[in-house]
């Protein structure tokens, strides 16, 4: 009997060793047989939104490279914070995904100190779905044409200054204009885009820097003027409009977005495998034409460029938010 169980143990250490020895085959393995089932994709905002949109454009592509159904799910909650806490307690097996956004990562890091999450530790980021730059705009009565002469205006008329804002994304942008130019500005928060935009129309507000959607609009419209947008080249559905590089201030560098993530602790194989499926679907012509209608800039890139870029955001932030001593309700 002790012979027998001296043997057993053996062979289960001669097992164990040879797994050791084969770390990289194991993985290999992995990746070989992955994926033999469905993969969810959850998506921490309502069915019909940007993300929800994004998520179920590209995983019907991932789905049809990979040959196993890709299924969205929809966990709304504190600005899509809800999604990454329960993806963050799955299984890391490449078999529950989230699509997060810029406000739910990037942003919630940097100015909620409490966030039970860090998007490039608690998360694997795979791939960057698109970006899109915000827009700022001043009432069509006010004399600035410029974002050099808007700044000007306020630094004259400091009683007057304020800006609009409904998210910690469009505050920090606009504080990092007041950082980067010494303008004036005190914050005024309403509760909504539409109010936000109707606030400058009215003349309560000297400016907003909002996302495209709700604001192209009233641009096109000639409810409100748009003197740049942020970052370093100028948006396709506002060609006339200057970035915020060209009107003189390129540090305004401010980018929201969306992209696939897996749990820490996914297999590298498996990891590897879902990158360049993810990189494939995005950049698809099919798919990256449906992107470029919505009027963001389709992504596609790799996983190591997406994690350097969410990091340098939380950097950027994290100065914005200590330099102009800012706080966030969480």
């Amino acid at each position: 009997m002790i012979g027998l169980r001296r043997g057993l143990l053996t062979a289960a250490l001669v097992a164990l060793a040879a797994v050791a020895a084969h770390p990289a085959a194991a993985q290999s393995d992995a990746a070989a047989n992955y994926p033999n089932k469905p993969i969810r994709v959850i998506v921490g905002f309502a069915a019909g939104g940007g993300n929800d949109i994004f998520a179920r454009l590209v995983g019907q592509k991932l789905s049809d490279i990979l040959k196993q159904p890709v299924v969205i799910e929809n966990k709304p909650g504190a600005g899509g914070r809800i999604s990454a806490e329960y993806v963050a307690g799955q299984p890391a097996d490449g078999y529950t995904l989230m699509v997060g956004a810029s406000g739910m990562m990037s942003i919630a890091a940097a100015t909620l100190p409490k966030l039970s999450y860090h998007p490039t530790k608690t998360f694997i980021p795979l791939s960057m779905i698109a970006n899109f730059p915000l827009i700022m705009v001043v009432p069509v009565n006010n004399p600035a044409k410029t974002v050099k002469e808007l700044v000007d205006w306020a630094k004259a008329h400091p009683d007057k200054a304020n800006y609009a804002t409904t998210s910690p994304a469009f505050t920090i942008t606009s504080e990092l204009l007041k950082l980067k130019s010494g303008m004036p500005g005190v914050a005024i928060t309403y509760k909504s885009s539409n109010e936000m935009l109707l606030s400058v129309i009215g003349e309560q507000t000297l400016l907003a820097i909002a996302d495209g959607p709700p604001t192209v609009p009233m641009v096109q419209g000639g409810k409100v003027r748009a003197l740049a947008v942020t970052g370093a080249v100028r948006s396709s559905e506002l060609p006339d409009v200057p970035s915020m590089a060209e009107a003189g201030y390129p540090d305004v560098d401010v980018y929201l977005w969306s992209g696939f993530f897996a749990p820490a602790g996914t297999p590298p194989a498996i990891v590897a495998k879902l990158e360049a499926a993810l990189r494939q679907a995005i950049q698809d012509p099919d798919v990256s034409s449906k992107l470029k209608a919505m009027a963001v800039n389709p992504g596609g890139g790799s996983s190591e460029e997406f994690r350097k870029m969410i990091d340098a955001d939380i950097q950027k932030f994290v100065a914005v938010v200590k330099a102009a001593n800012l706080t966030f309700a969480d």
